[in-house]
């Protein structure tokens, strides 16, 4: 099936002294119908990408293609994207639906036409009641709903979304994400996504792409990238990550036997690279790992600091060889806890639950 969107060696070269390279060789199909995220820092590159599916910024070299088509030779009018800003960039002086059909009215549609659509799309984001108020006369989280009917009711074939919730507040912005999601699955638009929360990303996207000083470092489902990141920059950015030193014992059918430096072994998954001998780092996620008292685990050290978080408890470890390492435990009615700062403890995690990284 031909993507929606398809680059291919994007770069993109700001002149100056030195020079900044904002897209540096960009690859990546993005599907039909698909939810996908561009996530990544400050800085990755993942804006300017999506500027130029947008058409406001060119590429210095690649090409970039919507369903087959050539993107570059269209000027940003002609190309069947729309855009919701971090701004929202609503008109104030305009009633919700004024604002819907402002587009439409822009396209020429007939009367009766853009009645209906700016029906179906306040209905599509549950916003009837607001049709004739003013847009500086509601709520934050209303006027980002009004940015995203306003951008659907063209019928665009992809929508662009530069981080629209980050202005929200934290109980706004989660509730959001699922009406965002639905918004994308009744509509059946291909959402590209920018962000930097990787809660978003995780909760949002059919697949993300985690982006690094204007790389893509790895594209794969939510749970695909969270449960076995491709190198240590993903393992660190997504999510919480402890790391360990070990070394390369044996590998076999894209497995490995480490040994980790309190002289234990476990198998872990491993890049079909690996060697025998090599030094590598093992990520292990704070909730895959349990903790007990005493020093007979695969890892042992002083206990330092136990956080309550009121859904999970994070206790704190420096292991023997000084690294820290956190475990992360649900708290349940039935499941206490007397372990206390100070006390020598043991961290064990199950086999092929850590990941060999690439560095």
């Amino acid at each position: 099936m031909t993507p929606a969107i398809s680059a291919r060696d994007l770069r993109k070269v700001y002149p100056g002294d030195p020079p900044v390279v904002a897209l540096d060789g960009v690859s990546i199909d993005i599907r039909d119908n698909e939810f996908f995220t561009l996530l990544g820092p400050s800085g990755c590159g993942k804006t300017t990408l999506l500027r130029m599916i947008a058409g406001f910024e060119h590429p210095t070299a690649g090409t970039l293609s919507m369903h087959g088509d050539n993107l570059l030779d269209s000027p940003p009018h002609k190309r069947p994207v729309n855009t919701v800003f971090q701004s929202y960039a609503l008109f104030p002086h305009l009633t919700v639906a004024q604002n819907i059909s402002f587009g439409l009215e822009m396209l020429g549609k007939p009367a009766d036409e853009i009645k209906a659509t700016v029906d179906e799309m306040l209905a599509l984001v549950k916003m009837e009641a607001m049709a004739d108020r003013q847009t500086s006369q509601i709520s934050g989280g209303q006027q980002q709903r009004v940015a995203l009917a306003r951008a659907l009711a063209p019928r665009p074939r992809v929508l662009l979304l530069d981080e629209p919730l980050s202005a929200l507040d934290f109980k706004l912005r989660k509730e959001m994400q699922l009406e965002l999601k639905r918004l994308q699955t009744e509509t059946g638009i291909t959402f590209i996504f920018v962000t930097h929360d990787q809660e978003e990303a995780l909760t949002m996207s059919d697949r993300i792409a985690v982006m690094n000083a204007g790389s893509v470092r790895q594209i794969g489902r939510p749970r695909d990238i969270y449960d076995h990141p491709a190198e240590r920059f993903v393992a660190d950015f997504i999510g919480d990550t402890n790391f360990l030193a070990g070394e390369i014992v044996s590998t076999e059918n894209g497995h490995a036997e480490v040994r980790l430096t309190s002289g234990k072994t476990v198998p872990a998954p491993a890049p079909e690279e690996t060697q025998s001998g090599r030094k590598i780092t093992l990520a292990v996620r704070p909730e895959h790992a349990g903790i007990s008292a005493g020093s007979d685990g695969l890892l042992s050290g002083d206990l330092r600091e136990v956080v309550y978080f009121g859904t999970d408890t994070h206790f704190h470890v420096a292991l023997d060889d000084g690294t820290a390492f956190v475990v992360r435990r649900q708290n349940r009615p039935d499941v206490a806890s007397d372990l206390q700062a100070g006390a020598r403890v043991s961290v064990d995690f199950p086999p092929l639950t850590g990941q060999v990284l690439r560095d």
